[in-house]
């Protein structure tokens, strides 16, 4: 893999709370914005953008899983600004609310505890 495109997974992965406008992602790899995403979804098979919201959706399923945090308190935690628009992502992604989505990885996690 490109070692810019490396870089600019890098720093969205260490720290996925944070905003990462490809024009920054750009400046810091020395590349103009069309060209980071041009080389980027050649490297990955996925636009900057995907990449980025798979994964504040992993992060968001794991402190669902893992953590009594609020749904805002995890949306904050995987990076998104606006609730709203986070459940509605989050629901198109998994197909359920981040709240049902917690209700069900919990009650498959009892039913695998008590066989």
């Amino acid at each position: 893999m490109d070692q810019r495109v490396r870089i600019v997974t890098g720093l969205i992965e260490n720290n996925i709370d944070r905003p990462w406008p490809a024009e920054r992602l750009a400046h810091t790899v020395g590349l103009s914005p069309t060209h980071l995403r041009r080389l980027f979804r050649q490297e990955t098979g996925v636009s900057l953008s995907q990449y980025s919201k798979q994964l504040r959706m992993t992060e968001a399923c794991r402190l669902l899983q893992t953590t009594l945090l609020s749904v805002k308190q995890v949306a904050a935690k995987a990076g998104a600004g606006d609730v709203s628009h986070f459940i509605r992502s989050f629901e198109k992604t998994y197909g359920m609310s981040p709240t049902r989505y917690r209700r069900h990885v919990t009650t498959l996690s009892r039913a695998e505890a008590a066989e």
